[in-house]
């Protein structure tokens, strides 16, 4: 079966991103994985108790049961400041990852966001992949996260300028809303960019890119035809 291995920084930026695409790929009988990289715990203890991070992996959990994902992987990188951690070894677990998998396609975060460690997910995620072995011949796309991507720099041509979108129904955006429903610490409310009208609001926008009723869109960064 058909594998997608989806790269979130955060626990929430998963459903954010890739929800929608999520309930796609499921339907279309994909196995659907999820690698959250941070512990906010490890990096700011005082701000992030232990038991904050157990609830928020429970909602985690509960969202991706939820959207019927395969497997969710838990990794304990030190949010907020990866930038201070070295980045050869955040990849090196992304490469070893890749290679038990081994993905048709990997999702990422978007290298312009406003987060850094955003950026360095990207970064690492695309130094893992590089198409040197067989089974690293993956598609690979870019997804945005909301008071993330559009709160990214503007003048070193780092804007997300979509080129891959997926098309959803209904239901699919019913899903993606519920799923992120589960992440009761995460919601917030309208007119917040994370607050479920925004988010569905963001599905519409992304359909009418395109003349459809609802989309979720990418950047696709790199893909290799077999």
């Amino acid at each position: 079966m058909n594998k997608i291995l989806i790269i979130a920084p955060h626990a929430d930026d998963e459903i954010l991103g890739c929800g929608g695409a999520i309930s796609y790929y499921k339907k279309n009988r994909f196995d659907i994985y999820i690698a959250i990289m941070t512990n906010a715990n490890k990096g700011n203890p005082d701000l992030y108790s232990e038991k904050f991070i157990s609830k928020l992996r429970s909602e985690s959990l509960k969202a991706h049961k939820y959207l019927g994902v395969k497997q969710t992987l838990f990794y304990d990188y030190p949010a907020p400041n990866l930038d201070q951690y070295p980045i050869a070894k955040i990849s090196f677990e992304i490469e070893k990852l890749i290679k038990k998998i081994k993905p048709v396609k990997l999702f990422i975060p978007h290298i312009g966001d406003s987060h850094v460690d955003h950026q360095i997910i990207h970064k690492a995620a695309l130094v893992a992949s590089r198409p040197i072995l067989k089974s690293n011949n993956i598609s690979i796309l870019a997804y945005e996260t909301l008071s993330e991507t559009e709160w990214g720099p503007k003048k070193y041509n780092l804007s997300f300028v979509p080129n891959y979108f997926i098309l959803l129904n209904a239901d699919q955006v019913n899903k993606k809303l519920n799923a992120f429903r589960c992440y009761k610490s995460q919601v917030k409310k309208y007119p917040h960019p994370r607050s479920l009208k925004n988010i569905k609001n963001l599905s519409t926008y992304r359909g009418g890119n395109i003349s459809h009723e609802y989309a979720e869109a990418f950047m696709l960064i790199r893909e290799i035809i077999k």
